[in-house]
């Protein structure tokens, strides 16, 4: 089964999350790695939605722009 992609908001929120357990010094070594390998994944996943974005707004930008010339 393939894994849902999470929303732009719902990764920004648990990078916030993230963040604030690694700055706290409350999780251990090994855990505090896979918090930094899980929010690399999110990280990846905001540029890489952010990056579509861009893109779909420039497409209408330019069709906007076509359409009044």
């Amino acid at each position: 089964m393939a894994k849902k992609t999470k929303s732009f908001e719902e990764s920004l929120r648990r990078l916030q999350e993230i963040s604030e357990i690694l700055e706290s010094d409350e999780a251990s070594l090994e855990e505090s790695i896979k918090l930094y390998e899980e929010g690399i994944k999110l990280s990846k996943n905001c540029y890489e939605l952010l990056n579509k974005a861009e893109l779909k707004v420039e497409e209408l930008n330019k069709q906007l722009e076509d359409e009044l010339e």
